[in-house]
Formats: structure tokens, sequence, C-alpha cells
């Protein structure tokens, strides 16, 4: 086998646009075959998806697979650069697949997920199935995060909210996974859907959140001429009831439920626990939107059209 040197590598990169780990190792394969290499990339589809690599994919789906048992589950989300390219039922089969390896993985993160083997066809790892879907769909994807839960003393139930855009997935400690207990799953992970919650309860909020929220709300009623007036003690208490009903906001269980406004979320679960005769409480709960925190490219259509015109 032909020794492989770095600026190999970066030759094979400029005539083929591919990575530069992706050159090494098919220049390797093919024992320094320039010629070889350059197909074995394209066989791959790792040259094509290299060139797409500097588009920014924001829009896409997300998605979830459930065991037939509600013992394990799994969140993705893959992003493409348009959302036509998401409605496509080609794409949305790849996603649902991409799902189903991440119920069965065991890899703590997303570079350990896409070196391990697909599935459907173990000759390619993730990464490499990654590279050869772009090729055949057109558009720069991307497995953006993936999570699983294996549920030890529950369920899991999911939710998916316009087509894909939102997933959910909810853990729930339960002595029995009944009908109506699957259907109060269903419903708190519609409700951390609507109200996008960012803990179950007040007891997982750090410590120094509720105290830089007290700093923000002690600096607003000092700036305020007249609450600033007010005694220490009425001050204190007001930070407290102002940083009481955020913390409500936040927490899964304190939210006002939405399909009943008379209840909390956590009223709602006891409920149902009630009428059911058996222990359920949610344990955790996974919101994946497509596309959040993603800085999203914003182009004039004319000016992309003229570039291309230009090419």
């Amino acid at each position: 086998m032909a020794e492989v040197s770095a600026s190999m590598a970066m030759e094979l990169r400029k005539m083929t646009g591919a990575g530069v780990m992706d050159c090494k190792k098919a220049l390797a394969e093919t024992d320094g075959d320039v010629d070889k290499a350059i197909e074995y990339l394209r066989e791959k589809g790792l040259a094509k998806a290299a060139k797409k690599a500097d588009r920014i994919a924001a829009e896409g789906i997300c998605d979830t697979n459930v065991s037939a048992d509600n013992q394990i589950a799994s969140i993705v989300e893959v992003n493409s650069e348009t959302d036509f390219v998401a409605k496509n039922e080609k794409f949305r089969s790849y996603v649902a697949a991409v799902a189903a390896q991440a119920a069965k993985t065991d890899a703590a993160d997303i570079d350990a997920f896409l070196a391990e083997k697909w599935e459907l066809d173990p000759s390619k790892t993730v990464k490499e199935e990654l590279a050869a879907q772009i090729a055949v769909i057109g558009e720069n994807m991307n497995i953006r995060r993936f999570e699983k839960i294996v549920a030890k003393n529950g369920f899991v139930e999911s939710y998916i909210h316009a087509n894909g855009r939102i997933a959910i997935l909810v853990e729930m400690e339960a002595s029995a996974c009944t009908l109506a207990a699957k259907e109060c799953a269903k419903n708190v992970a519609m409700q951390v859907a609507a109200m996008s919650p960012k803990y179950v309860c007040q007891n997982e909020i750090p410590a120094d959140y509720i105290e830089h929220e007290k700093e923000i709300l002690k600096a607003q009623i000092m700036n305020d001429p007249k609450e600033s007036q007010k005694p220490e003690k009425v001050i204190d208490g007001m930070i407290n009831g102002r940083i009481n009903k955020q913390l409500k906001e936040i927490c899964l269980v304190d939210q006002i439920y939405v399909k009943d406004g008379e209840l909390t979320v956590q009223k709602y679960v006891e409920s149902v626990a009630k009428a059911e005769n058996l222990t359920l409480a949610v344990k955790r709960f996974v919101r994946f939107e497509t596309g959040e925190g993603i800085e999203k490219k914003e182009e004039n259509f004319a000016e992309e059209v003229a570039k291309q015109m230009n090419q």
C-alpha cells in the first residue's frame, strides 16, 4: 500500500471537493491511484457531498422511533437546505431510518453515531450513507443531533408536531403502561410542544440561574422611581413573587395545562393516576425543534440567480 502524504490528500481535495480525511482514506484504499480514488469518492457520494458542505442546512425535520413496548425511544433532527426537500418522501423515509438506527445505538455523541455501521447496509457507516443520500437528493444534509431514552421504571411516549417541525419524547415513571397512561403522556408531550418548558420541575433548576434572575428583577425594581422607594422587605417579597411566577412558566409540571385551564400539568397527571389506580409521574422530556439555534442564510433571489448565471 502506497504511503499517503498530506499533500496528496490536499491535492485530491482540490480536485473533488471532498474532505481531507475522506481523501486520505480513498487514496489508502486505492493504493495511491488518484483516478481510482476519485471514483472511490464518487461511488461513496463523498465528492458531491463535500461540494455542498458550505451550504447552510437549516430546514429539515425531527422524528422519533418508539419500540412496540414503549421501553426504548429515540429522537433525531436531520437538516436539509430547503423546506421543499424536507417534504420529500424519500428524505422523510431516510430520517425515519436514522431514528430507527438511533434507537439501537450505543453511541454517546454524534461523532460516534456517524462512525458506526449503517444498519440497513453494514458495508457503509452512517456518515457514508448520509453522503450517499446527499448525492441522490442533491442538497446538503446534516444529522444534527439525536437522543435515546431507555425507560426502566415506566414507559416513553412521543409526539410529532407540524409534520416534523417539532418532535417530543416524554418518559413517564409508571406502575403500568395502560392506554389511559399513554394518552396522558401524549397530552403531556403536546404540552411540551406548545409551551416549550425548560425543566420538568423546580428541583432541576440550577441555583445560579435563579440567583441571576433575581439580580435582574432587583435591578428592574431599583430602576423604577416608585418601586425602588419601598422598604427592603417589601422589595424582597416582590422579587420572590416574580421569580416564582417565572419558574412556574418554565417548569413543565407547574404550567397551566393547555387542555384544561383549571389544572396544572401536575394536577392533570395526578388525576389520571388516581383514575387508573396507578403511580404516574413525568420523569423527563426531550424537545427538538427543527433548525433552532441555526443561523439561516438569507439571500436575494435575483442575486442568487445572477450568481448561478455567472458560474
